[in-house]
């Protein structure tokens, strides 16, 4: 088969999975959503989705499991004491920098 065949059909493929995801729940909710309990869940699973897909990445980023739990507790420290969001990037990126430079030394 064509290369070119073959990445369109998995294109197309693509757009199919991507509006059908889409729109099942204007399918299915078409009626206002009148439970507390669901309402609350589905309020909470974006939150919960990005965070179970970047909280790993996290620890995998740096290929040293201490200098990213390092930058983590600073970035961490940094925002609940309500930093601004550069703020807590550069302190983040300075603690797993200079961790690094620590480890190097042992």
């Amino acid at each position: 088969m064509d290369k070119n065949l073959i990445a369109i059909i998995l294109a197309l493929v693509m757009a199919v999975v991507t509006y059908l995801i889409r729109m099942i729940p204007f399918v299915f909710f078409r009626k206002k959503i009148k439970s507390k309990f669901i309402k609350s869940l589905l309020y909470y699973i974006p939150y919960a989705v990005l965070s179970a897909m970047t909280f790993p990445a996290i620890f995998y980023s740096t290929g040293s499991i201490v200098t990213a739990s390092v930058g983590t507790a600073v970035a961490l420290i940094a925002s609940i004491t309500k930093r601004s969001l550069v703020v807590v990037a550069v302190l983040a990126i300075g603690a797993v920098l200079g961790t690094y430079g620590i480890t190097l030394l042992f």
